[in-house]
Parts: structure tokens; C-alpha cells; sequence
């Protein structure tokens, strides 16, 4: 298998779906749309399923842990 492949069986997902981001970060569905809903986190659609990039679950905590600071 070609290592410069972007996809191969050792990489990572390219999407999650609500429930792999619920376990990612450890919170609930409810949390999850609720931040999706405020324009916090980034989702995408394909047909009726709801998707997240795990880059957009990276800057949600990069832009919580800048909340964090400027209100410390």
C-alpha cells in the first residue's frame, strides 16, 4: 500500500459521526447539537447523517482553552 496515500487502513477517519464526537470530547448528543446549533462546532451532511471533521473537534477545544485563558 502506498504510505503518501491520503487514505489507507492505517489512517484516521476522515469523518465521525455525533456519537464518535460525543466520545471523543466526552460529552453528551444534547452538548454536541447544542454547540453544532451555536455555530461552535462545524458538521457536515451527507444525505441524512450528520458528520464532524476531527479538525473542526481540535479547534473547538483550541478556541475553549483561548476562552479559558482570557476569562482566567
Amino acid at each position: 500500500m502506498d504510505e503518501l496515500s491520503p487514505i489507507n487502513a492505517r489512517s484516521a477517519p476522515l469523518l465521525l459521526t455525533v456519537q464518535e464526537a460525543c466520545e471523543a470530547l466526552r460529552i453528551s448528543r444534547w452538548q454536541i447539537y447544542q454547540l453544532i446549533n451555536q455555530r461552535r462546532l462545524k458538521s457536515v451532511h451527507i444525505n441524512r447523517r450528520r458528520f464532524i471533521v476531527p479538525a473542526d473537534l481540535t479547534a473547538l477545544i483550541e478556541e475553549l482553552q483561548r476562552e479559558e485563558a482570557s476569562n482566567g
